[in-house]
């Protein structure tokens, strides 16, 4: 390696004195005699051909950085009026590295970090995705302490590898939600589920929790019977019993009138009441009484026999036997079916009245959507529909009947029930218990309620 003896203070004229050995330092004084006197050639050479020590004081961290990269420690003097030697790392390419490394070293380092980085960050997005690592969200403790807290109450609990086993690694999806994705699959013994996905791993798991807790308590022809659930990770699964004829939505609603999913008015009765009496079962035939929040036909399943059953728990509160009046943290359900007081606490207090409402406006919209002869073009669609049918009863009937007695009964007390249940004020409407015994009985002492300022 080429140097500048100059910028680096190697000039051979400088002066360099060191100690000298032991063995030759009494030849040295009887040579010189003096101090003052030179000591000729031949002494010197025998001294530097005898040895002597040179100790070397380099930093030993920036010494051992500059060996790690490649390069030799050494030192050079400064060309300023301060002069002084400073420690340097000399390189293959001859210069000097200002950091104590040669380049090569940092390009590697630089480069090892930049790979250390990109594994990390697919570790953490395959440990997102598979929940394989030992680290657990924040949410899970409490949803763990939730499940060993209701002790056998909940259904039974299956592996994240059971769900891709029930349902052939999600082959057959049957339904998109906000809450995720519905997959059919079948169990060990045969039995057809749906797996309800939840896509939410956000929150505290409160509707997760909700849904477990509220329909492992029932067991009523007219509720869902969940069969198990799934909680690995960031994968959570609600396997349900399998509904082949859908939701409801699929068949009381006019714009699939054309695909042949048009039911009678017999069996929209016949549905109608089913969901009042498993309503009446959750408010009050539960050992712990459930207000639902979330009564419409999306929510409302099917069996092979056009059964209804209550499902989607996920909005649900537990209350006590004796309670009249819930807690909620705002409002909860879907626009068109919640209730006055759901969102302002001025029309009443927030109870199992609320539910009351939802199934009301379900079953006006299952009784407007059902008649073929209410169109685009007709007075009704401008209109609030549970205003425009109060004023048209008895015409509405009629024509939607085809001057059939039995059915006109039938539809005539879906209309006055729906507009009983709908009523602003919640100690106005009747309970789920009275709702029943009105679509049972006769519409002889059917009569409408007080018509009020609907909007």
């Amino acid at each position: 390696m080429e140097l500048d003896s100059y910028e680096y203070g190697l000039d051979c004229e400088e002066a360099v004195v060191v100690p000298v050995l032991d063995t030759r330092k009494q030849a040295v004084e009887d040579a010189i005699g003096t101090p003052q006197r030179s000591v000729n050639g031949s002494i010197v050479d025998d001294v530097v051909r005898a040895g002597f020590e040179l100790i070397y004081n380099a930093n030993s961290y920036e010494c051992g950085r500059c060996e790690s990269s490649g390069g030799w420690c050494g030192s050079w003097r400064h060309n300023n009026m301060h002069g002084g030697v400073s420690f340097t790392c000399f390189c293959d390419n001859g210069r000097i590295a200002e950091d104590q490394r040669c380049g090569t070293a940092d390009i590697i380092e630089s480069t090892s970090c930049f790979l250390s980085l990109c594994l990390l960050i697919v570790v953490l997005l395959l440990n997102f995705k598979y929940g394989f690592l030992p680290c657990k969200p924040k949410i899970k403790p409490r949803i763990e302490s939730f499940l060993q807290k209701n002790g056998n109450q909940h259904a039974k609990r299956y592996t994240y590898a059971d769900v891709k086993r029930m349902t052939k690694s999600f082959a057959v999806k049957l339904g998109q939600g906000g809450f995720g994705a519905v997959y059919k699959g079948s169990l060990s013994n045969g039995c057809q589920v749906a797996v309800k996905m939840l896509k939410d791993t956000e929150g505290d798991g409160e509707e997760f929790m909700n849904e477990v807790a509220s329909i492992s308590r029932t067991s009523h022809v007219n509720v869902v019977t969940i069969f198990g659930f799934c909680l690995e990770g960031s994968k959570r699964a609600l396997i349900y019993e399998y509904m082949p004829n859908g939701s409801l939505e699929r068949y009381g609603f006019s714009n699939n009138m054309d695909n042949g999913n048009t039911l009678s008015w017999d069996k929209l009765f016949d549905i109608a009441v089913g969901i009042a009496r498993g309503l009446e079962y959750l408010h009050r035939g539960c050992n712990t009484r459930i207000v639902h929040f979330d009564i419409k036909p999306h929510n409302i399943l099917l069996d092979r026999d056009f059964c209804p059953r209550i499902s989607n728990f996920g909005l649900a509160k537990l209350c006590l036997n004796k309670e009249s009046a819930i807690s909620i943290g705002g409002a909860r359900g879907t626009i068109g079916y919640i209730a006055p007081e759901v969102f302002s606490k001025q029309f009443g207090t927030v109870s199992s009245k609320s539910d009351v409402y939802s199934y009301g406006m379900m079953v006006l919209e299952m009784v407007g959507a059902r008649d073929k002869n209410i169109n685009a073009d007709s007075e009704a669609s401008s209109q609030y529909f549970p205003q425009w049918i109060y004023e048209h009863l008895d015409d509405y009937c009629i024509s939607a009947s085809k001057i059939n007695g039995e059915t006109t009964e039938l539809v005539r007390k879906m209309i006055v029930v729906g507009l009983w249940c709908i009523q602003v004020i919640p100690t106005d409407r009747p309970t789920m218990t009275r709702v029943v015994e009105m679509l049972e009985g006769s519409t002889c002492n059917l009569e409408l309620p007080p018509k009020v300022l609907l909007s």
